[in-house]
């Protein structure tokens, strides 16, 4: 049994930041009723290219929105809007990603919907949020990357800002925190019969990334700068490093791990040069370390270091993404597997990194466009019918 089993979530939801939370929570085990457009036909992530899946379908879609139900609706309908809040009657959530001004115009916030289901959780994904002068505003994931300074630190130091290289990341961790905040408000509601709105939204995530560096600046006014080698801010050596036929990432966050690496790589005489003495003055004397440690790695390959290196020390070679997605320890780990899609049966996806009991979560491929209109909508508005006297 998963362990969201018997949790009800409707949501409002298009493209990629709520809906990869929603999948998530479906993957593990929550009825996931995916409200789409009917004036449209349905979330455009479907006709979002280049790879489709027959009509109306398509593989970027399915990479959000597996393990879930889909039922269209046309919101802006009387008909719409009542199969809609008789749907909200039996769910424990609602969500959606609409621009910060429209949930409160619609009527998808806990205030116009407490009423009827005073258990409701509402959470709500935006670009800015709902509650500032950029209500109103759209926005997408490179717009908060660039807006929040993770561009700025993205890349090498002569060459210009750039986005992570992640697709959407930015959407993902925002529907990730979405996901924390409205199974916690549900665990909330069950215990009190009262329901809240939950907010979040990309710009708020995406400077919520900045972590330390945040808190560096806000505290002592240091700016950090972009790094060569996507050297890491405060400890060396932890960057990428050339072999014979590649490249390695390697980080010696400690001291014991720096005294493997020069063992490793047969230069001990390092540990008595006093410019490297101390994690600190490896930090600043990196540029004269890296040639040193350079000279050495590109003598062999990069297999030949990862023997050597491998549970020595944290070490990992820099794969492009054929090398990442055809690594036979993702087959053996089954964090690849194969779905069966009407369109394509032998459709290979990432697994839910999430395991319960040891055990990677079933997955199936997201309903066809509307396919549960009928039945979910009609179960819901033939349940109404009987309640009423």
């Amino acid at each position: 049994m998963k362990p969201l089993q018997g949790v009800r979530i409707v949501s409002v939801e298009q493209f990629g930041a709520a809906p990869y939370g929603t999948m998530l929570l479906a993957d593990l085990g929550a009825e996931v009723i995916k409200i789409e457009n009917a004036a449209t036909g349905g979330d455009p992530a479907r006709k979002t290219g280049p790879y489709f899946l027959g009509t109306n379908d398509s593989e970027y879609y399915q990479a959000f929105n597996i393990n879930k139900k889909s039922v269209a609706l046309d919101l802006r309908s009387a008909e719409g809007k009542a199969a809609l809040t008789a749907l909200i009657k039996t769910a424990d959530a609602l969500v959606n990603n609409l621009r910060g001004d429209l949930p409160a115009k619609m009527g998808l916030d806990y205030k116009t919907l407490a009423s009827v289901n005073p258990k409701l959780v509402c959470a709500h994904v935006s670009a800015y949020g709902r509650d500032n002068e950029r209500a109103s505003w759209p926005g997408y994931d490179y717009l908060m990357q660039a807006e929040s300074g993770l561009m700025h630190l993205t890349g090498d130091p002569d060459r210009p800002p750039s986005r992570l290289g992640a697709p959407s990341i930015i959407d993902q961790t925002t529907g990730l925190t979405a996901a924390v905040g409205l199974l916690s408000a549900i665990i909330q509601a069950r215990s009190t019969g009262k329901g809240c709105d939950v907010d979040t939204c990309l710009l708020d995530v995406a400077l919520h990334q900045l972590g330390y560096v945040a808190t560096w600046y806000l505290n002592e006014g240091h700016t950090t700068m972009r790094q060569p080698r996507s050297a890491h801010y405060s400890v060396a050596p932890v960057q990428t490093f050339p072999t014979s036929d590649g490249w390695l990432f390697i980080m010696c966050m400690t001291d014991r791990f720096w005294r493997k690496l020069i063992e490793t790589i047969g230069r001990t005489d390092l540990g008595s040069d006093p410019r490297f003495a101390t994690q600190a003055l490896r930090q600043t004397n990196r540029g004269v370390l890296t040639k040193i440690i350079d000279a050495e790695l590109k003598r062999e390959s990069t297999a030949f270091w990862l023997e050597k290196l491998n549970a020595v020390l944290p070490v990992a070679p820099v794969l492009d993404l054929a090398q990442a997605l055809d690594n036979p320890f993702l087959q053996a780990s089954g964090m690849i597997r194969t779905i069966s899609h009407p369109a394509k049966p032998n459709m290979r996806v990432l697994a839910n990194p999430i395991k319960i009991n040891g055990e990677r979560l079933a997955q199936a491929p997201c309903a066809a466009y509307g396919a549960n209109t009928a039945a979910d909508v009609g179960e819901v508005c033939a349940a109404e019918r009987a309640e009423t006297p």
